[in-house]
């Protein structure tokens, strides 16, 4: 059974674990030691047992994880198997990239919609997925209830449109508009993706680097 409150910290932990058992999967291991594991990814094993504590007991003292039964438990805690619905709003050049390239399906989430303003765009299909008028935004979430949405409008109108998917039943939003976006709404989860903080952050170690080699 789950605990009441998980840190943020665990939570982001979450998909490493999943893309390392994937990797461990794919080649071939059907065991591994918290030991082990922890080696890997750079953590204490006492973290990652302490990680996994927060939602049951997964492991055997003595024999460690059997990686698929570990994969299956991690991606139904990630919501993987949920079948969450998104629409992308905004096929620019970001949007459009997503659309065609990011893979919604196999992370588990359903793409079913898209929306734009640009005449050029409205009406194509785009991986199977049509993209509708932005002007038909409300209506059709209301009747075509969706969980989430990836935002990708111009930074100038992206409040404005979160806060009517929000409305309009919309309970997540991917917000990749570069701007830090929040809403009045507890019932509306937002994930502020900034491209830029890796950058900045591989700028920041190479700074390191040639300060250290520089003396």
């Amino acid at each position: 059974m789950k605990k009441d409150r998980i840190s943020n910290n665990v939570i982001r932990r979450l998909p490493m674990y999943l893309r390392k058992l994937d990797e461990l999967l794919a080649h071939g291991v059907d065991r591994i030691s918290s030991g082990e594991l922890g080696k890997q990814m750079g953590l204490t094993p006492s973290q990652i047992r302490q990680d996994f504590s927060c939602f049951g007991e997964f492991g055997h003292q003595g024999y460690g994880y059997r990686v698929a039964e570990l994969r299956e438990q991690v991606s139904r805690i990630l919501g993987m198997h949920e079948g969450y619905t998104i629409a992308v709003v905004g096929v620019g050049n970001l949007g459009h990239a997503l659309m065609e390239n990011f893979g919604f399906e196999e992370q588990g989430f359903r793409l079913v919609a898209a929306f734009d303003l640009n005449p050029d765009v409205v009406g194509k299909v785009i991986k199977g997925v049509t993209v509708h008028d932005s002007s038909e935004l409300s209506s059709w979430l209301r009747n075509n209830p969706t969980d989430i949405i990836v935002l990708t409008v111009p930074r100038t109108i992206a409040r404005s449109v979160a806060q009517e998917a929000a409305d309009s039943g919309v309970r997540g939003i991917w917000n990749f508009t570069n701007i830090e976006l929040e809403l009045d709404r507890p019932d509306v989860r937002v994930e502020n993706i900034h491209f830029s903080d890796s950058l900045l952050t591989l700028g920041y170690f190479l700074a390191e680097q040639d300060a250290a080699e520089n003396g």
